[in-house]
Order: C-alpha cells, then sequence, then structure tokens
C-alpha cells in the first residue's frame, strides 16, 4: 500500500513538479502557434494529474486526466482542425493548381489551410471566391488587412494575384 507523500517529507520531489505548472501556463498563453498550444495544454493537465496522484488524491487525478487532459485536448483539436481553414469559393473556368499552391503558402503563416468549395450551393458561408486570373476577393476588410500584412502577399502580387475586397463587405 502506497503512502501519499506530504509537502514535509518529500518538498524536494514536489517543489519541481509544482513549478511546472505556472510554467506551462505562461508557455501557452503565450504561443502563437495553436497547435503547440494544443500540445502544451495536454502537458499541463498531465502535470496536474501527476501532482494530484503524488499528493494522495486519486479521483481528483483521474477526473483530471479523463476531463481536463484527454476530453479538452480532444474537443480542442476538433475546434482548430474545424476552424483553421480559408474557405474560398472557385469561381476558376479552369483549375490551375498553381494559384491554390501560391494562396496556401501565403496563409501558412497564419496557420490556415485553403479549402476551395467548387459546389456553389455550399458556398454561403466562404471568406470569399477566387477568379480567373488569379483574383481573390475577401468578404471581409479584416481579413484582407491581415492577408496583406502577410510576407506571401507581395509574392502573389509580384506573380499577377490581385487581392480586392468584395462590394458590400463586412469589417
Amino acid at each position: 500500500m502506497s503512502v501519499a507523500l506530504t509537502l514535509t517529507d518529500q518538498l524536494d520531489l514536489l517543489l519541481p513538479i509544482t513549478a511546472l505548472l505556472p510554467l506551462t501556463a505562461v508557455l501557452l498563453v503565450s504561443q502563437n502557434n495553436p497547435y503547440q498550444t494544443l500540445v502544451l495544454r495536454g502537458i499541463l493537465g498531465s502535470v496536474a494529474t501527476l501532482l494530484y496522484a503524488l499528493l494522495g488524491a486519486p479521483d481528483v487525478a483521474i477526473t483530471e486526466a479523463l476531463v481536463g487532459t484527454l476530453l479538452s485536448t480532444t474537443l480542442y483539436a476538433v475546434a482548430l482542425r474545424s476552424s483553421l481553414a480559408l474557405r474560398l469559393e472557385d469561381r476558376r473556368s479552369l483549375r490551375d493548381p498553381a494559384p491554390e499552391l501560391q494562396l496556401s503558402d501565403w496563409i501558412s503563416p497564419l496557420h490556415l489551410r485553403l479549402r476551395l468549395i467548387h459546389d456553389r450551393s455550399d458556398a454561403h458561408d466562404c471568406h470569399g471566391w477566387l477568379e480567373d486570373g488569379s483574383r481573390l476577393v475577401l468578404r471581409r476588410r479584416s481579413l484582407l488587412e491581415r492577408l496583406q500584412q502577410c510576407p506571401g502577399y507581395s509574392r502573389w502580387c509580384a506573380a499577377g494575384g490581385v487581392l480586392s475586397l468584395a462590394a458590400g463587405a463586412r469589417a
């Protein structure tokens, strides 16, 4: 039968583990990359689970492992996968892969994936559309401004691409 560790008996073991919690939390909130945040969230939950188990609270440790680490990390991964996509309606007459590759390289620093929608019935919630001649039209001014700040914007323009805002676009 194992005995729970106490703060007075095993301070040299518990202190470094306890110090990992705020360190991981600071790293978590300071990340720009959402995928690194996902990994750090899993690490934070694992460290908390270990600490609870060492302090003799196995019920709290199991709850933290299942809910705090496994479930929340899984839900966060699903949310990231579904939300980090630039959805564009493909209005081009010919499917040339060159603008798609340029556009994918352009948006990759924003951690976005390119999803071209070919079915017009599914295009109602798109961020904009891609036309012939590498003309990209966006529905949101904030997205246009963010894309213009990326390094790929100059390469897009140098290759003959055009970025514009749709009539009646939102902020």
